[in-house]
């Protein structure tokens, strides 16, 4: 079993490099991942094509390499919509109270009883397939979780020491909210936040074998696997490139989450 040092490094390190993948893919990829070669369609993996090619002859490795882009997009995008709603919600209905929390985290409840995928599907299929609605419609149902952490931690926090002495400052409203409950919600966010990241990947993967993720030509992990899941008992490889890719970055963030975990929230401190 890892340590949390170990869990954290080698996280770290995988996440590392299919970020330095994803940014050197113009450079390292041996072939254009959308020339189609239909002569060399459904080749198994050799020298001159490492993981194969697909039905239209694509090079996989090329098509993989590719996919990082919209995969670490998407995630990005997802976390720039869900982390700050979260953090406002929760923590403007802990520190307010009254009528405000009561609405805000009925709310909350209300986005958490929806089947993420499900709903994710009704609004890309209402907004059309694309990497900002598919970073959309994974967000609605994504924030939630981060508004009641934020919540809980400010209730906690609400009758401190702490915060009474910024009040005696003449600290309050915003500026308390902002400069002071904020920065010690950010570490249990953040933890949350690599967490989720596998989970947030596996639902993008899943749009795209769905079809309603970025539009094609353009390599996506998760509409490669459909493709491949059409001959997977035949040429195996096509499904199983993309689904590999998707395994081990799932894995890295959760290893990460984990350390993450281990080395910020003191419940779980060696």
């Amino acid at each position: 079993m890892l340590s949390k040092t170990n869990a954290f490094t080698l996280g770290s390190a995988i996440i590392s490099g299919i970020i330095a993948l994803a940014v050197l893919a113009p450079w390292l990829t041996p072939w254009d991942p959308n020339l189609q070669n239909i002569s060399e369609r459904l080749q198994a993996p050799s020298a001159s094509h490492w993981l194969g090619t697909d039905g239209f002859g694509r090079d996989l490795l090329s098509r993989v390499l590719f996919g990082t882009r919209p995969t670490l997009l998407l995630v990005a995008l997802i976390l720039l919509l869900t982390v700050p709603l979260g953090l406002l919600v929760g923590i403007t209905a802990g520190y307010r109270g009254g009528w405000l929390e009561v609405l805000l985290m009925r709310l909350t409840d209300a986005f958490l009883a929806l089947p993420s995928l499900v709903i994710a599907l009704a609004f890309v299929a209402i907004l059309g397939p694309g990497l900002l609605n598919g970073a959309l419609a994974l967000s609605l149902t994504s924030w939630p979780g981060f508004a009641r952490q934020a919540r809980a931690e400010t209730l906690s926090l609400r009758r401190s020491d702490y915060l009474a002495a910024a009040h005696m400052q003449g600290i309050k409203g915003w500026r308390l909210m902002v400069g002071h409950i904020l920065p010690l919600c950010l570490p249990g966010a953040i933890v949350r936040t690599a967490l989720n990241l596998g989970g947030i990947i596996l639902a993008a993967a899943g749009l795209g074998f769905l079809g309603m993720g970025v539009k094609p030509p353009m390599a996506e992990w998760g509409a490669m696997v459909a493709e491949g899941s059409k001959v997977i008992f035949d040429q195996w490889w096509v499904a199983a490139a993309p689904g590999g890719a998707i395994l081990l970055t799932s894995l890295a963030f959760n290893l990460l989450g984990d350390g993450l975990r281990d080395r910020m929230d003191p419940r779980h401190a060696a």
